[in-house]
């Protein structure tokens, strides 16, 4: 397993070794002990997620609040999608800053993102299934997001301005 901390503190990608033969391949997904060594701290998924998206798809930037913050294992099982992480955290020195990281069926990556963070994906293939583990139960009253063409964030989605689905709901969230 190869792990990367990205531009922002505590955010990592997370390589899985992947063993390839005539039949095609294996590789393990999640594994807590090692996850754990990489993050440094316990974690306990409580919840699995799985969307199916078609390209231009925006969802995001969502959070959770208070005691009901998620921590997040993000992986595509079909497709690719641009992976996009904001720091939340007011205390943190990458504060106010995004990454993005491709994730898709070929490079297996796998994305970690602490509580704190608003998170957001966007579709770049035809189609893709999207698949996440959270440390916490979804709390309707506790959601936050911030809207995805934010004006400090500045964030490329690698997809066309007119191409770009969104839900209502995404549509009326508030600037960072």
């Amino acid at each position: 397993m190869i792990i990367t901390e990205t531009i922002l503190k505590g955010c990592f990608t997370i390589q899985p070794k992947v063993f390839k033969d005539d039949r095609g391949y294996f590789f393990e997904s999640y594994n807590q002990q090692s996850f754990e060594e990489i993050i440094g701290e316990k974690i306990a998924f409580v919840q699995d997620n799985q969307s199916l998206s078609s390209y231009g798809t925006v969802r995001g930037l969502h959070f959770q609040k208070g005691e009901n913050a998620q921590a997040k294992l993000v992986r595509v099982i079909q497709g690719r999608v641009l992976d996009i992480a904001v720091d939340l955290r007011k205390e943190s020195s990458t504060y106010g800053q995004w990454c993005g990281v491709e994730l898709s069926e070929e490079n297996n990556l796998q994305l970690y993102i602490p509580r704190g963070f608003a998170h957001g994906f966007s579709v770049i293939s035809d189609t893709a299934i999207f698949s996440y583990k959270c440390d916490n139960y979804y709390n309707k009253a506790s959601e936050g997001g911030i809207i995805y063409n934010d004006k400090t964030l500045h964030i490329d989605w690698q997809v066309p301005e007119d191409k770009m689905i969104l839900s209502e709901k995404d549509l009326i969230l508030p600037n960072l």
